[in-house]
């Protein structure tokens, strides 16, 4: 029996992933103003199935309770994705940013000075005060 409860369970898993895909195909129909007529049809037909499936799984004893609001955010129940995004290798936690290390340092070097009166520059960033200065 435990057997076949798990067929039942595989199946209905299945069934979920294809119905997603079908309804992302009719969604996709809808934004280009296709007809998607056939693929809710077969999308409601899955539907059938998964119900006589669930039924079945009931009967069966493998009946599922589904948690409530509530009861969700007591367990602290977090949906976790099976596949990593697109690129993405893996996640690595957080870590805290390091302090310096006690016996650093900074290395500073000697101060400059700006010249006080600079002469007029012939380069566009200078060239504002030099042409004020010759307008004159």
């Amino acid at each position: 029996m435990d057997n076949k409860l798990n067929e039942i369970r595989r199946k209905i898993r299945l069934l979920r992933s294809e119905m997603l895909g079908a309804e992302d195909n009719i969604r996709k129909q809808l934004n280009r103003d296709e007809d998607c007529s056939e693929a809710a049809t077969r999308l409601m037909a899955m539907r059938v199935t998964m119900v006589g499936l669930i039924g079945e799984r009931n009967r069966l004893g493998g009946e599922e309770r589904l948690l409530n609001v509530d009861e969700r955010l007591k367990l602290d129940v977090r949906a976790v994705s099976r596949k990593p995004a697109i690129g993405a290798s893996g996640r690595f936690p957080a870590k805290a940013c390091p302090g310096p290390d006690p016996g650093w340092e900074p290395v500073r070097g000697k101060k400059t000075r700006q010249i006080k009166n600079p002469e007029p520059r012939s380069d566009s960033i200078g060239t504002e005060k030099a042409r004020g200065s010759r307008e004159r």
